[in-house]
Parts: structure tokens; sequence; C-alpha cells
């Protein structure tokens, strides 16, 4: 099976830094800390899906994904077949493990309350992007498999910091 999925790099401007969502993953044998997300439903689009995953594990609703304008479809020329192209902060794959997918990483804004604990997360916080930066320099590990990849690019890219 081969999964497609979507995450959220949920960006806010603290008081000194920018902060990032990241929670706890509660699932048995898969504690780990990591971004909102996770796999699209069949044919449900990129975006509808990364909103969905971003209220069932957080509670808030995105209001705004980076580089949302330059999504174009094609809805309205063939009512069998539709397909849609946007432009994701990034892109992984895993190229060995128990699990095959690629999913799309993008940069959002979001409105409302955290929840206490989400669609199988807890622990779900702001956080400010140098201590994300700290957790993954004490130990990568600590984040899922997944998002580690992730982190890093958006730390390398964003900010300019290297692990």
């Amino acid at each position: 099976m081969f999964y497609v999925n979507a995450r959220a790099i949920v960006e806010r401007k603290g008081s000194d830094d920018t902060e990032i969502i990241i929670q706890t993953r509660n699932k048995k044998n898969e504690e780990s800390l990591e971004l909102p997300g996770g796999r699209l439903e069949e044919f449900e689009s990129v975006f509808d899906g990364l909103r969905r995953e971003v209220f069932e594990e957080t509670g808030l609703t995105v209001i705004e994904v980076e580089g949302s304008h330059k999504r174009i479809d094609t809805r309205g020329i063939n009512p069998e077949f539709e397909v849609e192209c946007l432009e994701p902060y990034c892109v992984y794959q895993t190229i060995k493990g128990p699990v095959d997918s690629m999913g799309m990483y993008f940069i959002c804004k979001a409105d409302g309350n955290l929840l206490e604990a989400g669609d199988e997360t807890t622990n779900i916080r702001w956080e400010a992007v140098e201590e994300v930066y700290r957790l993954m320099i004490e130990d990568q590990k600590q984040f899922s498999d997944v998002d580690r990849a992730g982190i890093k690019y958006y730390l390398k890219h964003r900010f300019g910091k290297q692990i």
C-alpha cells in the first residue's frame, strides 16, 4: 500500500521568535514529537486534507496556506477526470522503512484554540523555532521518522540552521 500525506508547519509570530505547532503522537508504540498532518482520503483535495488533518489533530482552522494562490485545477473541463496542481513548501518520500509514502509540507497560519488532545495527539503546543532546533540537536529520534526530515529542511531553508 502506498500513502500520500499532507503535513502542516503551522507558524505564528511569538513575542520574540517564530513559533510552530508540535504535538505528541499518541499511538501504541509510536509516541514521538510531530507536526500536524496525515493521510489523504481517496480523491480528497490536498488542501482539503491538510485543513481536515490540522483541525482533527489541533482544533485549529487553517486560514492561510503559503503558496495557495498558485493552485490551479481542471474542474469543468472533463467531469469524469479532475486534477489539481499546487506548490508545497517541500515534499518528502520514504525510501526505506515499514510504510511506503510520500507527502507534502505546507507552511500555514491557523486560528482558534488548541485542543488538549486531538485525533491520536496530545501535548499540542506552540513551540519557538529555537526550542525545536534545540530539541532536534538534543535527540533527533524524539521526532517522528517522517517529520524529522521535514523539520530539518524547514530549519535549514527557512532559518539557515544546519543539523
